[in-house]
């Protein structure tokens, strides 16, 4: 009876462990190390894409400086422009105000001329005894000397005026050709001026549009980043989601080993396995204690209960490791690693979740439990400052990508401290 009893209660334990082990698929490390070449595939790619970005923001930056420089160019040239085209129109102005002026010196001088003639007909073209006459008629010397320079002012006066009306229309031709040249000179400049100033406009616009063209490639270059992070995040669930049925698989395996290995005629009183979350407790009772009423059982089970995994923490440490130097065993957890570098993080030099520096030897990441909670691994005390992985995952921070690769995919027990 008591065998049986004994068997009944391994065949429980077995179906149990049975039914945990068929919910999972069979999980390779070939799976989980394609899973994470396809994430390092993603992460070098993403590492790329932010390089090309800063290519681009650069050059960006380069032609913004150059548009710039075109805009403030092209400013200039339009204040020149404008300050030609006000020259020019003085220019023209003055050209006006001394044509009037040549205009009105020439009739001028044609009046004197005319004037000059009168008198020299008057005074020249009636003969020498008119003038003889008129010096002779004088009655005394100071008369006479009176007209004869009276007669050679009139000639000086009309001598000097004709050579200064000469001189004025010489003076006004000169200014004249000296400000047409001016306005020649103005004219070419301000069409050079305006030529320039629409190649530099249509230089802006093409640097407009090639840096909208590199905006426009930035946009890209983050829409395929934003996609770059969604698939390392998928690839990061995926590789959690492995490891944790990688585990599971393992527990299970383990646990269906130590039943297999089950001696029956030994006396047990106390089983766990941590893969099935059960506890099976197997007590002797005697005949005494059921009394004669029934003689049919020598002993039976008295106890059989199934705890969660979450109160293991309360078990016996000789049944399932329960505590290390005074803290609670959590379980058996996948053990990954990582680094602060590009390709496990996305960009490097990032703080932790918690706000902390990552340090190697101190840092890990795990969800589930407060940020500062210190667990028990191998024997090394570490702190909870990051996240990335769910309950039952921990990642271990480390120092360089050379570490974290070689340290690879472990499990380990994990104690909680505090």
């Amino acid at each position: 009876m008591k065998n049986r009893g004994v068997f009944s209660l391994l065949l429980a334990g077995l179906l149990t462990i049975s039914t945990v082990t068929s919910v999972y698929a069979t999980v390779t490390e070939e799976q989980i190390a394609d899973m994470q070449a396809q994430k390092s595939a993603a992460q070098a790619e993403l590492a790329q894409t932010q390089g090309n970005i800063s290519s681009l923001e650069s050059k960006k930056q380069e032609l913004e400086n150059y548009l710039a420089e075109l805009n403030t160019q092209y400013n200039d040239l339009t204040n020149s422009v404008a300050e030609l085209g006000i020259q020019a129109a003085q220019k023209e102005d003055e050209l006006k105000a001394l044509k009037k002026e040549l205009k009105k010196a020439k009739k001028t001088s044609k009046k004197q001329y005319e004037d000059m003639k009168k008198r020299i007909v008057y005074m020249y073209e009636r003969g020498g005894a008119s003038m003889l006459e008129l010096l002779l008629s004088s009655k005394s010397l100071v008369e006479f000397l009176n007209r004869a320079e009276n007669i050679s002012q009139i000639s000086k006066y009309d001598r000097d005026m004709l050579k200064k009306y000469e001189d004025l229309q010489a003076s006004i031709k000169a200014q004249e050709q000296t400000a047409e040249e001016e306005a020649q000179e103005i004219d070419t400049l301000l069409k050079e001026r305006s030529a320039k100033q629409q190649e530099v406009q249509v230089m802006a616009a093409n640097t407009s549009s090639n840096i909208q063209s590199y905006i426009n490639q930035i946009s890209a270059s983050q829409e395929e980043i934003s996609y770059l992070n969604a698939q390392i995040s998928s690839a990061d669930n995926s590789i959690s989601s492995l490891m944790q049925q990688a585990a599971a698989e393992q527990a299970a395996e383990e646990a269906e080993q130590e039943y297999d290995d089950f001696d029956p005629d030994e006396d047990t009183t106390e089983s766990s396995s941590s893969s099935t979350s059960s506890v099976i407790v197997v007590e002797e009772v005697s005949e005494e204690d059921y009394g004669s009423s029934d003689p049919g059982y020598e002993e039976s089970v008295s106890e059989y209960t199934e705890a969660d995994s979450a109160d293991s923490g309360s078990y016996d440490s000789s049944a399932d490791g329960g505590s290390s130097s005074g803290g609670t065993y959590l379980g058996n957890f996948v053990l990954t690693a990582y680094c602060n570098c590009a390709q496990c993080c996305g960009t490097a030099g990032n703080l932790t979740a918690s706000g902390t520096v990552p340090t190697a030897g101190r840092t890990v990441a795990m969800a589930g439990v407060p940020f500062g909670t210190q667990l028990s691994i191998n024997g090394n005390v570490y702190t909870v400052e990051d996240l990335g992985t769910p309950y039952g995952h921990v990642d271990i921070y480390f120092g360089s990508h050379s570490e974290a690769l070689s340290f690879g995919l472990q499990y380990a027990d994990v104690y909680q401290l505090n």
